[in-house]
């Protein structure tokens, strides 16, 4: 949870699938069916999402600056 954009993409896929779920076995209309396998997807992305890390920031990178020596023949 390290960049909180990521995390809110995450929460709101997680709620926008199970809210679609939802939304289909309870509607009234005994026609209309429940898509879990697409729920699952985008609640396996919602998870994905919140546990990026993609805005942790590294330690620069030391870079060897002396001069390089003859090998010994």
């Amino acid at each position: 949870m390290d960049n909180k954009n990521t995390t809110i993409a995450g929460v709101g896929a997680i709620l926008i699938a199970v809210g679609s779920v939802l939304s289909a076995m309870f509607d009234g209309n005994p026609e209309t069916t429940a898509d879990f396998a697409t729920a699952i997807s985008a609640i396996i992305a919602g998870v994905g999402l919140i546990l990026a890390k993609d805005a942790k920031e590294t330690a620069p990178v030391e870079t060897d600056t002396t001069t390089p020596t003859e090998p010994n023949a």
